[in-house]
Parts: C-alpha cells; sequence; structure tokens
C-alpha cells in the first residue's frame, strides 16, 4: 500500500515538474484613434459631427482629433472652443482627410473622396438619392471602410440618430408653422394652440412614426387640437399611450383625410418610406379645399413628399403658396437648429469612437457590435450592402463572411 502510494507521489512530482499552460484572460488592446472633422460643404449643411465638450471627452482619452478651421462656424462653435477642448485646427484641408477615421455629416462629394489616401474609416450619411457611383467606386479602390451613421443601430434595436433627427423634425415643424400662421410672416394671425373662449388651432399630421410623435407632442403642448393619421393600428395605438393622451386617430381613408384638411389650419407631413419614395397621399384636390391662408410644412420633403404640391425649396427662399395655402417644404429640417442638432449627433458619435478606440480599432469594434455592424456598406473596399450593389448594379459579399475570414 506504501509503495502504491509513493509511485503516485513520484507520478504527481514528475508532472509538475512538466511546463504547464497558463490561461490568462484575454484584454482589450486600446488603440490610440486619429479623428478627423471636415467642414461640411453640403448645400445648407449647418451641423457638425462633434461639438467642443465630445473633443473634450475622446482628447482626455488619450485619442487626436483635428478639427477644419470654421467646421463648428455655422453651428455657433469658434475654432477657439475646439482648440481650448484639445483639438488641433487644421487650415490646410487636405491633411483632414488623411486622418484614420473620417467624421463627416453629410456624404463625401468626389473633390472630397480624392483627397483620401485610402486604408481609412469613413462616417457619414448615406443618401442613395445624392451619392454618385463614381465616388463610391473610387472608394472601394481606395479601401475605404464606409459606416453609414443613419443605419447604426443602438442596444434596442432602434437607429438612435434617425431617432434624434426626427424629434428635432417633429418639434421644430409645429415652431415653424407656428411662425407663418403669425403676423410676423405674414400669416393669419393665429397663435399656435388656443386659451380660453377661443377655439384652438387645428393640426392634422400625417404620419405616427418619431417626426409626427414629437410633433403631436409640441403641438398638445401648446394647446392645439391633433388629429393623426397612419396606416399603422400599431403606431397609433403607440403614439396615444406614449402620450398618454386618446387623440383623434385614423388610418389613411380619403374622405376622413379630406374632411380634417379641410378643417385645418396646420398640416404637417411626417411619413418615412424605408426605401424609395414617399407616397403621396394628398392629393392636390384636398389641398385646394383647404382654408386659405393654412400652413403645409412637409417634413417628408427628403423622399418626395407626401403632398401632391409639394416642391424642394431651401433654407433662403423656404416657403411658397398653391392655393392661398403657404408650403414649407425644406429638406433637412435639422439644419436650421444645427447648434441643437449637433448637440445631439455629438451625443451618440462620441460613444461609439470611445467603443472603437476600447475595442482596438475599427475592425474589432465591428465584429463585436452588432448595432455598429449594420452601417457598413463598405469593408475594406467591399461593398456589402445588397441594397446598394443592386441600385448601381456593383457586385457585393457579406459582411459576416468578410469578418469570419480574417
Amino acid at each position: 500500500m506504501d509503495q502504491k502510494k509513493e509511485a503516485i507521489r513520484a507520478l504527481a512530482h514528475e508532472a509538475a515538474l512538466l511546463p504547464q499552460e497558463e490561461m490568462l484572460e484575454i484584454g482589450k488592446r486600446n488603440e490610440r484613434l486619429t479623428i478627423g472633422i471636415p467642414r461640411e460643404t453640403s448645400f445648407q449643411e449647418k451641423r457638425v459631427a462633434l461639438v467642443p465638450e465630445a473633443v473634450a471627452v475622446l482628447v482626455g482619452n488619450g485619442h487626436e482629433v483635428l478639427v477644419e478651421t470654421n467646421a463648428g462656424k455655422e453651428a455657433s462653435f469658434q475654432d477657439r472652443d475646439y482648440s481650448e477642448a484639445g483639438a488641433r485646427i487644421v487650415y490646410d484641408r487636405k491633411e483632414i482627410f488623411q486622418s484614420h477615421i473620417l467624421l463627416k455629416v453629410a456624404p463625401p462629394s468626389m473633390e472630397e473622396v480624392e483627397m483620401m489616401p485610402g486604408k481609412q474609416t469613413l462616417f457619414s450619411a448615406l443618401q442613395l438619392t445624392v451619392q454618385p457611383v463614381d465616388s463610391l467606386k473610387i472608394m472601394m479602390a481606395k479601401k475605404i471602410t464606409a459606416i453609414a451613421w443613419d443605419y447604426i443601430k443602438d442596444e434596442t434595436g432602434i437607429f438612435p440618430v434617425v431617432r434624434a433627427m426626427g424629434e428635432i423634425a417633429g418639434n421644430t415643424s409645429v415652431l415653424i408653422a407656428a411662425e407663418y400662421l403669425s403676423n410676423v410672416n405674414k400669416g393669419q394671425g393665429l397663435m399656435f394652440g388656443g386659451i380660453s373662449g377661443v377655439r384652438p388651432t387645428e393640426v392634422v399630421i400625417l404620419g405616427a412614426g418619431a417626426v409626427g410623435e414629437f410633433a403631436a407632442r409640441a403641438a398638445l403642448g401648446l394647446g392645439a387640437s391633433v388629429k393623426v393619421f397612419d396606416n399603422s393600428i400599431y403606431k397609433l395605438r403607440r403614439l396615444q399611450n406614449d402620450l398618454g393622451y386618446r387623440m383623434w386617430t385614423s388610418t389613411f381613408q380619403p374622405e376622413a383625410l379630406r374632411a380634417a384638411l379641410q378643417n385645418a389650419d396646420v398640416a404637417i407631413g411626417a411619413l418615412r418610406a424605408p426605401f424609395g419614395r414617399t407616397p403621396c397621399v394628398v392629393t392636390s384636390e384636398m389641398v385646394s379645399n383647404m382654408k386659405y391662408g393654412s400652413v403645409i410644412v412637409d417634413i417628408s420633403i427628403d423622399q418626395g413628399g407626401c403632398f401632391e404640391t409639394s416642391r424642394v425649396a431651401n433654407h433662403e427662399n423656404p416657403i411658397y403658396k398653391e392655393f392661398g395655402v403657404v408650403h414649407y417644404c425644406v429638406p433637412n429640417v435639422a439644419s436650421r437648429v444645427s447648434r441643437t442638432a449637433s448637440y445631439a449627433l455629438s451625443n451618440i458619435f462620441a460613444p461609439i469612437l470611445l467603443s472603437i478606440g476600447s475595442d482596438g480599432g475599427c475592425t474589432n469594434s465591428i465584429k463585436r457590435h452588432d448595432g455598429l455592424r449594420n452601417g457598413v456598406y463598405l469593408f475594406n473596399g467591399t461593398l456589402t450592402n445588397e441594397i446598394i450593389g443592386e441600385a448601381f448594379s456593383l457586385p457585393w459579399k457579406s459582411l459576416k463572411l468578410l469578418l469570419a475570414a480574417l
């Protein structure tokens, strides 16, 4: 028995002398990012992707932020604000586009794409209607990874940037309507809302999404009478539950819509199509029967508009009249309140950039985060978005397969 014990001890001692595999925790490798913020040159784009407070956080975490001179001027941010936050102000536009990560609001122009040396990461909006196929091909040739911020999802599956811009557009649409109802802009002289003994302003909202919800919130807060149309019963029910108010709602029934518009002082187009053009639900005949001096604010004009009489205007000449009805059909309403919109964008972009740094770079972050991966449409120059591939007849590959091969 003792001999067996001795033999076991000898084997254990021998095993202890053999090299052992050590199990270590795999830590994240932080990467120092170089982030470039170019000045936006798109028509009437006044937002900036990062505000000085967000720059200070990024710089405090060891990242380098380059800001082109006057990049925040249209949003009331001065170069001094950025330099005091730790950014380096760049006066040579070409130098900004050498950055490893480029953060833009609008899609890059052909000139901007040509300034990129390649093998970089670009964050910007993806607008198929204005995205030239030639610039896309150049980015592919330069092995650029491009991420559409309007397709990034958060932990709950919501598109946070689209939601934030929708909230701004909804609130702003009511303020715009109030301006054009007042005498200041030669309107009817109506106060948006109502007071005791005076009939409240009647507002018709087309669409019960984020824009419609926040337009309804703002209108109800001012005391207006609100009617909301949408073909989704789920959205209408959710809207009533979220607002805690049993307002008048309906699906798009032509007679009900016609009657509501006849009595309306304000009509707000808040429909959004997943792809393609917004459905046109209000005919010219319906508009012709609206009150003289009533106001249409068509937020859906970014996707073609939901009123037959809508046509694209701009911030310098924002209104025109059809059948005596004031039409405000300006795309990118968020640029009207560019400082607020810039803060909203920055609140979303800054945590994403911090996450990329702590993950050890864009590729690792794309692997780890489904929401960020959802926004990728170019990965190292390979097109990964099926919709873009079909729209421009370009070959594309699955992003998951590309990541699996790494």
